[in-house]
């Protein structure tokens, strides 16, 4: 996998995700730059300072004790030490270092940062101040540090607190940030939420309307940005229920007018008794069923609403009439499925599919399933089939392939652009391809 790839896989999908990551990867570029320069300066002007500082106090010790000597003098010179400098005193008297230098820090440290660099500052500043040979123990106490000082008396033991050498500037630093880049991501992931709210129920309204659910209560809300695209779905939404209503009415025009002077040549051709009376009967007949074959289609998309619909028991009744005319059909269904539907309109998408398959083939076997995030009506048959080159093209209106279909016992190329039709206005598809049983499968998808 790429570079480019895995990036992409780890970055979040989601708006939501992709938001608060814009947001949060400059917050955290600030933190590390600001802990950068802060542990980079502040941090060790103040660790020299306070380990300069100690050192100082150490060294003012060991001068008091050269310029006043004396046990009497020593003892006055730690009481004094213990009260103001918080130096914990003691001298070894002959007593030799058996090594100088350092241990490391204590593993109990709070800081992780102290650790040893700080002991090795204090090294330095001894060094600097004091200019004896020294010893660091940071390790064998907690809170505690013991700094031994080689003197011409003896080994002079000085123990200090760990707060002589620590800056609580830190702790109170690392906690400020952290706590308040979580306070900051918190309000930033509320108001976030709330604008990709409104993107949501946008791409909802616009996902129902798109498998031919109504959306009456969708209103525009969010970001003015997110608003003009709600008002933009609106608009969109109405327009195309105008032009769907303004096509049903005309079409219902149109069949009152045909119809009309159709029947009426009938009737004429049924009281005449001359030559040719038969073919013309029969074309006013194929007429007839044009007509009739174009108002179904345009009924797919008419003024039926949606209704929980029973697919499974549909799917049945359509092969139950099916085998009443003499078809031989095998049907499998997995599971009762129940699905926001027109009926009608799906009733007669499925009767054009089953109707195919049983007019052109010995045998059919009908397979209904829940498949994914759809269900899927698989009809096979071993019939003549349709070629794969021309499989798009019999989805057009009035199109029909005299190969493969008998002109005077098909229809009028209307089947399968009416079932497609169905299908697309719930958001579904009609597919054909290769049935196992040698002929077509026709694959009907409709999402839950």
């Amino acid at each position: 996998m790429s570079p480019a790839a895995l990036i992409k896989s780890i970055l979040p999908k989601g708006l939501l995700g992709r938001s608060l990551l814009i947001l949060v990867s400059p917050l955290i570029l600030v933190q590390l730059v600001s802990a950068y320069v802060f542990y980079g300066t502040h941090w060790d002007v103040v660790t020299r300072r306070l380990s300069s500082g100690l050192a100082g106090d150490i060294g003012a010790v060991i001068e008091m004790m050269r310029n006043f000597p004396g046990p009497a003098n020593r003892v006055a010179i730690f009481n004094l030490a213990a009260a103001t400098m918080d130096l914990h005193l003691s001298l070894d008297e002959g007593g030799i270092l058996d090594r100088t230098g350092m241990v490391g820090a204590a593993p109990g440290i709070t800081n992780d940062l102290i650790g040893y660099s700080l002991e090795d500052s204090l090294l330095g500043a001894l060094a600097e101040r004091v200019g004896r040979p020294v010893f660091i123990d940071a390790q064998s106490r907690d809170r505690q540090i013991e700094i031994k000082v080689q003197l011409s008396e003896g080994v002079l033991d000085v123990h200090v607190s760990r707060k002589r050498l620590y800056s609580p500037t830190t702790m109170i630093f690392a906690l400020w940030m952290v706590g308040t880049s979580m306070l900051l991501l918190g309000i930033a992931t509320i108001f976030m939420r709330n604008q990709v709210r409104a993107v949501r129920r946008l791409a909802a309204a616009a996902d129902s309307f798109g498998k031919g659910r109504d959306v009456p209560n969708f209103k525009p809300e969010g970001a003015a940005e997110v608003r003009q695209a709600g008002a933009a779905f609106a608009l969109m939404r109405d327009r195309i229920k105008r032009q769907v209503r303004q096509r049903t009415e005309m079409l219902a025009g149109v069949s009152h007018d045909l119809r009309t002077p159709l029947t009426r040549m009938k009737l004429q051709l049924a009281m005449m008794d001359c030559e040719g009376i038969a073919e013309l009967t029969e074309d006013v007949g194929d007429m007839e069923r044009m007509v009739e074959g174009y108002l179904a289609f345009a009924r797919g998309e008419g003024s039926e609403k949606p209704t929980a619909t029973n697919l499974t028991g549909l799917v049945e009744e359509t092969v139950g009439k099916l085998r009443r005319d003499g078809g031989t059909i095998d049907l499998h269904c997995e599971e009762i499925l129940v699905l926001p539907l027109r009926r009608q309109a799906v009733g007669r998408c499925l009767a054009n599919l089953l109707g195919n398959s049983a007019r052109y083939a010995s045998h059919v076997a009908v397979r209904v399933g829940r498949r994914g995030d759809a269900v899927e009506v698989i009809i096979d048959d071993d019939g003549p089939g349709i070629p794969t080159a021309k499989r798009e093209e019999v989805f057009k209106a009035f199109v029909r392939l005299e190969s493969s279909r008998n002109p005077r016992t098909g229809g009028v190329g209307l089947g399968l652009t009416i079932a497609r039709d169905v299908a697309r206005v719930h958001g579904g598809d009609v597919l054909l391809e290769d049935s196992p049983l040698g002929g077509l499968r026709a694959r009907l998808r409709l999402p839950l």
